[in-house]
């Protein structure tokens, strides 16, 4: 994959960012909208927590059954876990359209929210970025009307059974001493409790009072989370270990293969998939794929879209495809709510995502984060570790009931 950053995209003021929308799923019961019962329910059991920006309302609605064990012998299910990086809307109304998706094919998701999204800019003082200037951010602030829309949606999105995470904050990228890659664990800890602040201090911070809070306890929801631009894993894990957090999302470049943990959490990378017509792997990402077509532009050739979508389509159910037919190894996909190059990407997950869902395939599992991460805990360690053990593409050796009868 060629390199390139993502400053100069992600780097940018309000209202280039908005114009971009760079703004940043089941396996039993399923994750559809949450009805107007489930929403009074849940509304009339709700605790508020500290100023109300957020509320404990019990079990989040939509939620598989516990997971169970595999026999002796079992093929493992396929599964498949979209997210989605910031989770901010701006106006495009790319989340809702993908929450609609995600209930018209019974699945669930990981939204990995910024902070900053439920921050406005008259109080960016009071965000303090690790080895930057006091409110400095890499991404724009949101105005009120699209913190209020973000808001609206991140709520919705719990209701239908929905993982929120997190994104951090200000997205600082790149080599300087500003970016994430040279924070030290105790700055990570700084960023993550600012994030948490701005979540569930919505409502002081903003002075809405016309909106409904937040039905969960964040700090109870925030399990993982992926960093900004896939850096500074390695000083996050110490902290994220501290937290109890169960998971990270945020290696740089893995294979399709079963996920192993590191430092006892979970690792879930971002995977290199087949990209149809070129001699090379892309990473499981709408940006990288970009990368790839329109290097360093958002705005390339209209001519090109109609191409290049394909191209971005078929790199999608290309890698479903290898690993449902071979090891069934999860498939992570990260996306951002963006209209790059006319929209393209968003389309093509949208195509990808309905291919994977087909009812023919009664086996596959779209999935969040978090539900995958309960499914491997549930598991035995000795079967995990011989799925581990399965190279890309390749099949168990005498086929599932044989590879799996005497782990």
């Amino acid at each position: 994959m060629r390199a390139i950053s993502r400053r100069n995209v992600l780097g940018m003021g309000v209202g280039a960012a908005a114009a971009l929308g760079v703004a940043g799923c089941s396996t039993g019961s399923g994750s559809g909208s949450a009805s107007g019962e489930d929403k009074n329910a849940v509304q009339a059991k709700a605790k508020p927590i500290g100023d109300g920006s957020t509320a404990d309302s019990g079990p989040q609605p939509h939620q598989p059954e516990k997971p169970r064990r595999l026999e002796p012998g079992e093929t493992p299910p396929q599964f498949v876990i979209f997210s989605w990086d910031g989770a901010g809307e701006v106006g495009n109304g790319l989340f809702p359209r993908f929450r609609k998706l995600a209930k018209d094919h019974n699945a669930a998701m990981t939204f990995f929210l910024s902070g900053l999204y439920c921050l406005p800019e008259s109080k960016k003082h009071l965000y303090r970025p690790p080895n930057n200037k006091v409110g400095a951010s890499d991404i724009g602030y949101l105005s009120d009307e699209h913190i209020k829309a973000t808001l609206k949606n991140v709520r919705e999105a719990w209701l239908e059974g929905h993982e929120i995470g997190t994104h951090f904050n200000g997205h600082f990228c790149g080599e300087a001493r500003t970016s994430v890659k040279h924070w030290t664990p105790a700055q990570w800890q700084s960023e993550i409790d600012q994030a948490m602040d701005f979540v569930t201090k919505w409502r002081t911070n903003t002075g809405f009072t016309d909106l409904e809070p937040l039905p969960f306890d964040y700090r109870k929801e925030l399990i993982g989370g992926r960093t900004p631009c896939l850096l500074g894993q390695e000083n996050l894990l110490p902290t994220a270990k501290k937290l109890g957090w169960r998971y990270d999302a945020s290696s740089p470049g893995g294979l399709q293969m079963w996920p192993k943990k590191k430092m006892g959490i979970w690792d879930f990378p971002l995977q290199q998939i087949p990209f149809p017509g070129h001699r090379f792997e892309v990473l499981s990402m709408d940006y990288n794929i970009l990368a790839n077509q329109s290097k360093n532009s958002t705005k390339g050739p209209p001519a090109n879209y109609p191409h290049w979508r394909k191209e971005a389509t078929g790199a999608y159910i290309k890698g479903f495809e290898r690993a449902y037919e071979t090891n069934r190894a999860p498939l992570f996909v990260g996306n951002h709510f963006e209209q790059w190059n006319g929209g393209l990407y968003m389309d093509a997950v949208e195509e990808a995502l309905k291919h994977i869902a087909d009812e023919k395939r009664k086996d596959v599992r779209l999935v969040s984060f978090r539900q995958f991460t309960d499914w491997l805990d549930a598991q035995d360690p000795k079967v995990v570790a011989k799925l581990q053990g399965l190279p890309v593409g390749r099949k168990p050796t005498g086929g599932w009931k044989t590879f799996l009868s005497g782990a």
